[in-house]
């Protein structure tokens, strides 16, 4: 698979509103899908449709505890593939943005 159809079907995985809450949801850590499912309005196989996409597309890993799957945010690839489309969209930005936030990790380390 190229980068491009990686990123595509990133893309296509965010273009939900649904599933990037999901995302949303799993930045502060891994969730179970009971857990996913009961922050929404929907139905349980619908978030589980949801869910699939996601993990399809690499933007969330799944592991079972016993009868649970708890699902895990996949930041570092979707960090990857968002990245990749915004240096080539608006390089500039990128460089100014890694810039400004440097110095303030190197403030934080000493």
């Amino acid at each position: 698979m190229t980068d491009a159809q990686d990123e595509a079907g990133a893309f296509r995985a965010l273009a939900d509103p649904t599933r990037r809450q999901i995302l949303e949801d799993l930045r502060d850590g891994e969730l179970a899908a009971g857990e996913i499912a009961a922050r929404f309005a929907i139905s349980a196989p619908s978030i589980s449709r949801h869910l699939g996409v996601l993990k399809s597309a690499g933007l969330v890993t799944e592991r079972r505890d016993g009868n649970r799957i708890l699902y895990t945010l996949a930041e570092e690839r979707l960090a990857l593939c968002i990245g990749r489309f915004l240096s080539t969209v608006c390089p500039e930005q990128i460089v100014l943005r890694h810039t400004t936030w440097r110095p303030r990790a190197q403030s934080e380390g000493s």
